[in-house]
């Protein structure tokens, strides 16, 4: 079993809204971005809704320690990591 981890995540724009949060610390057993977002969308509604990339085909922007990455990123103690709603345009 892996140990704890405790990282600080931050929601922006529409997500910071759906969510009702900027910034929320997580204490997880994720060692992945992916593993941490999976266990946040199983928080259920906003959550899932924001950040399950099969949710209506979006395209979800993540970044460990401001550097955008994939659900593959590693995370380590005290990280900050930030997710962002697909950008539309028109």
């Amino acid at each position: 079993m892996s140990s704890t981890i405790k990282v600080t995540v931050k929601y922006f724009a529409s997500m910071r809204e759906a969510i009702g949060l900027g910034t929320e610390e997580v204490q997880t057993h994720a060692s992945t971005l992916g593993q941490l977002r999976a266990e946040l969308v199983a928080r259920g509604g906003a959550y899932a809704e924001c950040l399950d990339t099969a949710f209506k085909g979006k395209t979800l922007r993540m970044a460990v320690n401001h550097d955008m990455c994939d659900d593959s990123a590693p995370l380590n103690d005290h990280c900050e990591v930030a997710f962002f709603p697909p950008v539309t345009g028109g």
